[in-house]
């Protein structure tokens, strides 16, 4: 049989799997999922199809096993890195319709959603029904699903506080490459979402794997106290060598849920000024004040040295630095009135923040791209989410090859200095596999072939070749 036999044959087997609504080969929807803002080049899955159920989901894998039919799984498709292109074709899996908000223990803390749920779902829907509950939301548009989110090691506005978001997850529905769901964590064994402890912790094999392992359906993750008052400092210095420290010496009050640097050249005050923010809540006026007075006293003596201070905010500035997600990202995103955004993250030590921003600088003047630079501190310091933001015009071929290059250049630098990019499109995961132990590669890739044995998931990441 053909492949375009073939593939009319798979198309008619998915409708009656997922109904004629839910399935296309058309080219204007094969053309829309080939790509996401980034600066991947576009590459056409062969079907799109978009389940409503994890016995569908199984139904498709079965199917696509069968037939070795390459499935790669979707969530909103703003990775930015081109995960979710369909590198050797195939079916695109796109988990939106699967959006439904199944539990909140609000004594226990978390909450199970299936795997197309959004983040802006999941706060609205806490904010009506749980108002003294929050999750840890990505500086992402709403639009934006907490399982991709979760599945890439991903942060967010509570990641002091609790980690990356991987770590606030309690459990998960999976279905893997051969068709058998899988659930981990608590819920293997109890009707409770509660824990991944004290079971073998079987969910590393599906974070960080760029949808190589199977399909997430279903996930719990922690939930968190929403603070009644909620306040930031913004702590300014033009020397980048002093921020680890300084850094070092806020988180360990241990009071913020959320710490982050930014340098954009835009607006022109923010210009070669490094801005540390540092949210916190509490419960009641007196708590907030103590906990301001603490992180103050922290970094006293830098202030006292004037080598750096707090910038003066009055409440109506200090609005779109409680704003969560926050859109200074998303208006960057457009500088260049194109449509195109890079975002290179890099997880490193925070040691090396004054040599990642210096890599910054002179990647974005070499190559004359639009930039903003920043980090995300993880946890109690332990590490940061450093990033580099190239926005381009998609419009302009050079503006494209200029952002391009500088995805490349910052890629293979940040491997070379010792940090790791996150969510690393197909090349950067080369760079990485380049620097890995290579026992770990070779585990890697016998995990793959059990779970995947006749290569279906997402294939053409975490390949040498």
């Amino acid at each position: 049989m053909s492949g375009v036999s073939l593939m009319k044959e798979i198309v008619e087997k998915l409708v009656k799997i997922v109904g004629a609504e839910f399935v296309s080969d058309q080219p204007e929807e094969r053309y829309i999922y080939s790509m996401d803002p980034g600066t991947m080049p576009p590459r056409e899955p062969d079907i799109v199809v978009i389940p409503g159920t994890s016995e569908e989901v199984r139904q498709i894998m079965i199917l696509a096993n069968r037939d070795e039919i390459p499935v790669v799984p979707l969530g909103a498709g703003l990775v930015l890195s081109g995960l979710s292109r369909a590198l050797k074709g195939g079916i695109i899996l796109d988990m939106k319709r699967m959006n439904r908000i199944l539990e909140v223990n609000e004594t226990s803390r978390y909450a199970v959603v299936e795997a197309g749920t959004s983040q802006g779902m999941l706060q609205a829907y806490l904010k009506k029904h749980h108002p003294n509950l929050k999750h840890s939301a990505p500086d992402a548009p709403p639009v934006a699903t907490i399982a991709g989110n979760v599945s890439i090691h991903g942060s967010g506005h509570l990641s002091h506080a609790a980690g990356f978001h991987s770590d606030m997850l309690n459990g998960l529905e999976v279905v893997l490459p051969t068709g058998e769901v899988a659930r981990i964590g608590s819920c293997a064994t109890s009707p409770y979402w509660f824990s991944r402890a004290p079971l073998p912790d079987l969910a590393g094999l599906f974070l960080g794997w760029a949808g190589t392992t199977g399909v997430i359906t279903k996930l719990a993750i922690k939930l968190y106290p929403n603070y009644k008052y909620n306040d930031v400092g913004i702590f300014v210095t033009e020397e980048a060598q002093l921020i680890p420290d300084i850094l070092h010496r806020m988180t360990g009050t241990q009071v913020a849920e959320d710490m982050t640097t930014w340098m954009t050249p835009k607006p022109d005050w923010a210009r070669g000024f490094l801005h540390c923010d540092i949210n916190f809540g509490a419960n009641t006026k007196d708590e907030l004040i103590w906990k301001r007075n603490l992180i103050r006293a922290s970094v006293q003596e830098y202030i006292d040295q004037k080598v750096a201070g707090f910038m003066p905010l009055p409440p109506a500035m200090k609005q779109p630095f409680l704003e969560v997600p926050a859109r200074t990202l998303s208006r960057f995103a457009d500088v260049r009135r194109g449509g195109g955004f890079e975002y290179v993250g890099a997880i490193m030590p925070v040691d090396l923040f004054p040599e990642a921003y210096k890599v910054g600088l002179e990647i974005a003047d070499s190559l004359n791209v639009n930039y903003s630079l920043g980090s995300r501190i993880i946890g109690v310091n332990h590490c940061m989410m450093f990033f580099y933001a190239y926005a381009f015009n998609r419009a302009d071929p050079a503006d494209v090859e200029r952002a391009q290059k500088a995805l490349e250049e910052t890629n293979r630098i940040v491997v070379d200095m010792g940090g790791i990019p996150w969510k690393a499109e197909a090349p950067a995961q080369k760079e990485i596999i380049r620097k890995m132990d290579p026992n770990m590669f070779d585990l890697m890739n016998r995990i793959r072939a059990v779970l995947d044995p006749k290569g279906i998931m997402n294939p053409g990441n975490w390949e040498e070749d």
